[in-house]
């Protein structure tokens, strides 16, 4: 039986409430809460994963690292680049730590396709990636079996921060972003696409949307 969902559609969000945020939910969650996917954008700002390391953080300049409790080394959030946080009971969904990671890589490459690209995920370095530039970013925690944290997708972004670190740990790894492929991108079309995405490939009822937080 397919299970309720609540979308909360969040625009431009100062990082660190949203990551308070993540949290409190997380720890106030019963197995009866709703699931919720929440979609916005961050004021720049770098962040640290709980096994990063400062020598990946090159010159920050004056956006903000942020130590943080998901997996991973250190990336780049800012505007034009679409954050997705998942807060899904994993126990009640019945799946794993890599399950959820492949259904978040498979729901960016169907909305790729629909943009006639074509792109691939690889298991040893979580995301998505055309031509092996990287266009999203994985990362997740994993707390009284549900997750949060989510993903970072770049659609038409300033690309230069990601030069002031060595994205996700990778001294030589390349960014893009969907504006690269289509000039006329917009990121709310996005949007739309990846909750029905989302939503089908996770097995939920259509959403119930919100705007607040």
């Amino acid at each position: 039986m397919k299970e309720n969902l609540i979308v909360r559609l969040l625009g431009r969000q100062d990082y660190l409430s949203c990551f308070e945020a993540m949290k409190q939910f997380t720890q106030e969650r019963d197995e009866h809460t709703i699931d919720e996917i929440w979609l916005l954008e961050h004021n720049p700002v770098f962040t640290q994963g709980q096994n990063g390391k400062s020598e990946h953080v090159l010159d920050p300049g004056n956006i903000p690292v942020i130590p943080v409790d998901r997996g991973g080394q250190v990336t780049y959030h800012g505007p034009g680049q679409l954050v997705v946080y998942t807060l899904v009971d994993l126990r009640r969904k019945k799946l794993n730590v890599r399950e959820i990671v492949m259904v978040l890589e498979k729901s960016v490459i169907q909305v790729l396709e629909n943009h006639q690209l074509t792109a691939s995920a690889k298991r040893e370095a979580p995301g998505v990636y055309i031509d092996n530039k990287k266009i999203c970013s994985i990362g997740l925690r994993i707390k009284k079996g549900c997750s949060y944290h989510g993903l970072a997708f770049n659609i038409s972004m300033d690309l230069e921060p990601f030069s002031r670190i060595n994205p996700c740990g990778y001294k030589q790894l390349k960014m893009t972003q969907l504006a690269d492929f289509k000039l006329d991108v917009d990121i709310k079309t996005v949007e739309k696409q990846l909750i029905d995405y989302l939503t089908a490939n996770l097995g939920y009822n259509m959403p119930l949307t919100k705007i607040e937080l």
